[in-house]
């Protein structure tokens, strides 16, 4: 059965205050069309969950769209340096900030994939992060050893942009696959957002599917749909739209920014 979908269908079955896991990674294959959609449709208290994570939470937080976010990082990792919108929401309120390490997303976000409440982790020995989250932690009924427990995290929507898919939702992904094939397993439904729709025939003996049709809900062919990140295969970073997003400093500006259209 094809999943093929229009983005403004999904956009329809995403309630306020969802938690939304993000695939990519910082300005790479990151679903900023998705997050601009969600923007312009006034999408509200959102939970964004991702281990590196740039544009997307910038300007979700920027609309008003966020609520909490769980991130290893969150910044642009480039000459770029922080996301300004996203600092203005933690600083004013307005978002509340779940730090965690970007192995911590994971962990939470595997528990989910394996249907189980928590996962045990060694590590964090002296950070702060224990405490300022609420880690919790849990003995080793073998060995008797303390270990931190991760709680699950599990999204309502994964979102993931890849390069190729065909329509029953079976996807090719060019470069580093990051934590996306976790967050399929995680999330309740999954969104492919992709750059070309592939021929039924495209994944077959001789061409192997990167990541399984198994869990994904819907498929929308979104060209751009990472810009202006960069999409390996198909677009490298735009610096000259990001040069002109970084000069935003109201809501009222990144408005009409979107209003525009512009990727």
């Amino acid at each position: 059965m094809s999943k093929i979908t229009q983005l403004h269908t999904v956009l329809e079955q995403i309630q306020d205050g969802s938690m939304i896991a993000l695939g990519g990674n910082v300005m790479y294959r990151s679903p900023v069309g998705v997050a601009k959609a969600l923007a312009k449709v006034g999408k509200k208290n959102l939970h964004l969950v991702k281990t590196a994570m740039a544009m997307e939470a910038d300007l979700l937080c920027g609309t008003g769209s966020v609520s909490t976010v769980s991130a290893g990082f969150v910044g642009y990792e480039t000459q770029y340096g922080l996301c300004a919108f996203y600092r203005k929401g933690v600083e004013s309120g307005a978002v509340q900030a779940q730090e965690h390490a970007c192995y911590s997303v994971i962990t939470a976000l595997r528990a989910s994939a394996y249907g189980v409440p928590f996962l045990p982790i060694r590590g964090f020995n002296g950070s702060d992060l224990v405490d300022a989250i609420g880690f919790k932690t849990v003995k080793d009924p073998y060995t008797g050893e303390e270990l931190l427990a991760i709680a699950a995290m599990r999204p309502d929507v994964g979102v993931l942009h890849v390069q190729k898919a065909d329509r029953f939702g079976n996807c090719e992904i060019i470069g580093s696959q990051y934590e996306d094939q976790t967050i399929a397993r995680a999330a309740k439904k999954l969104l492919i957002t992709c750059e070309e729709i592939v021929p039924d025939d495209y994944f077959g003996a001789h061409k192997k599917a990167d990541l399984s049709g198994v869990t994904v809900t819907w498929v929308v062919q979104l060209k751009n749909g990472a810009a202006p990140g960069a999409c390996p295969g198909y677009y490298d970073i735009d610096h000259e739209t990001m040069q002109r997003f970084k000069t935003l400093k109201t809501p009222e500006q990144l408005k009409a920014y979107l209003e525009e259209g512009e990727s």
